[in-house]
């Protein structure tokens, strides 16, 4: 619609008006000021009524136009628009502030909504291992199948992505409180920063447009919460957003653990980055043709008492579970080891059971097998400072507990009955040991694009 045809000088005559009405074919015009602004409208019956009463076609169009009409400003509601257009209404004018005419909108000719700028928003929660660790490493599960059992908490990696016109990589991350500006995709993979899983990540994505990358986290780093995989699930889920063809959960979990496995060549197991994508209660089993994850329905009064029972305690240590790692999976050619990953596996079978039957009293002594288990695997798991840790919150309540991830630092989680859980979280304080307030995530990543209107 060309709004030339839709306005006209207020001094200029109404044959002058009328040669333009019959362009427009609406049957109106809208008079301008000596600045160009819109002062009125003028109307093919307001014209006939002027001719009408011996008005000749010389006259000005002012003399026979309504300065008394309805518009819109710019950025009008659509409902606004429709309820106007639901009358008697032929044509309504959309203003700028000065009073410039921008559109004119008619009952066959609505504008559709302009698409803004979009980004997404995704986060991502932790996890925390009850038993099994170690199974999920290919290397052992490929020989031997192996199963976890685990779920996510509400601590979370937060991702903001913004796509720009151009090529050009911004990342910001909060956790190293650093950020790096490339001037496209492929500079950005080149050069050496601390930015090495995100590199990963997009590596394995590829990104065909530049973006702006906003990193955060609700946990320290190298925590044994399963961070590396949240932040990774936390980025392709904002990717994510801009694809038309969406990854699942499984395709999103391998693309993670590719990220960080492979590509960054961290070593470790499969469950952090599945936990991540699907969330909740999972039992997961791994064999070497394929992974299933067997979601929980864990009613809800247990979910509850088991939070109750459950403290989360901050070492203030921080590991590098890819050594950890590592060397497990050069114990694992010790009979002895493979013995006690097996048992460990069994203990899954066993708390998979008390959860989903209610029979959460036995929990704190099955996590203490799962912990005397897992620190059996390598001599990097605990140190005398650990086992200090473990064994004062034993005497102050605690019923049992296992260090998270990896094992070398990061987090605890405790059982304890509910009327000495004061007691134990003090006594963790008293020792300078973070204790962490959490509940159960039952979502997984999500992950949501906005439109910005504005």
């Amino acid at each position: 619609m060309n709004i030339k045809y839709f306005q006209i000088n207020e001094d200029l005559t109404i044959s002058d008006a009328l040669k333009k009405i019959n362009k427009n074919s609406i049957g109106l015009i809208f008079t301008l000021n000596s600045n160009n602004r819109v002062n009125g409208i003028a109307t093919d019956g307001d014209i006939r009524r002027a001719l009408l009463k011996n008005k000749s076609l010389d006259k000005k169009i002012s003399t026979c136009s309504n300065k008394d009409f309805i518009y819109e400003l710019e950025g009008s509601s659509r409902e606004r628009i429709l309820k106007k257009l639901d009358n008697t209404i032929k044509a309504i004018p959309v203003l700028d502030k000065k009073g410039n005419l921008l559109e004119v909108i008619t009952k066959n000719n609505i504008p559709l909504i302009k698409e803004g700028e979009i980004y997404a928003q995704s986060k991502a929660p932790v996890r925390i291992s009850f038993g099994g660790g170690g199974s999920d490493i290919t290397g052992y599960f490929k020989k031997y199948g192996g199963a976890v059992i685990n779920t996510t908490i509400s601590l979370y990696s937060h991702a903001s992505l913004i796509q720009r016109t151009d090529k050009k990589i911004i990342v910001h991350s909060y956790d190293i409180d650093e950020k790096i500006e490339c001037a496209d995709l492929q500079e950005f993979l080149k050069i050496d920063s601390n930015f090495g899983l995100i590199k990963s990540v997009l590596g394995c994505i590829m990104p065909r447009f530049g973006f702006e990358l906003y990193l955060y986290s609700d946990y320290p780093m190298s925590s044994g919460l399963g961070g590396s995989a949240s932040v990774a699930t936390s980025i392709i889920g904002c990717f994510n957003e801009f694809r038309s063809d969406k990854w699942d959960k499984y395709e999103i979990s391998e693309l993670a653990y590719q990220a960080e496995r492979i590509a960054f060549n961290i070593s470790g197991g499969w469950q952090d980055q599945y936990a991540a994508a699907f969330g909740g209660f999972n039992f997961i089993e791994f064999r070497e043709d394929q992974n299933t994850i067997h979601p929980l329905r864990v009613d809800k009064n247990i979910a509850n008492e088991l939070l109750q029972c459950l403290v989360l305690c901050n070492t203030n240590v921080s590991h590098d579970s890819g050594l950890i790692h590592d060397d497990q999976k050069n114990q694992t050619k010790k009979s002895q080891t493979v013995k006690n990953i097996k048992l460990n596996v069994e203990l899954t079978y066993q708390i998979r059971d008390i959860l989903l039957k209610g029979k959460i009293e036995s929990f704190g002594a099955l996590l203490e097998k799962a912990w005397n288990l897992k620190r059996s695997l390598s001599n990097k798991i605990s140190n005398s400072y650990l086992d200090d840790i473990y064994d004062s919150a034993r005497k102050n309540g605690a019923e049992g507990g296992k260090l998270l991830g990896a094992g070398g630092g990061g987090f605890f989680i405790f059982f304890v009955q509910p009327a000495n859980k004061i007691k134990l979280m003090k006594h963790l304080e008293s020792k300078d040991l973070g204790v962490v307030n959490f509940n159960f995530d039952s979502d997984g990543l999500q992950s949501w694009a906005i439109r910005k209107k504005y």
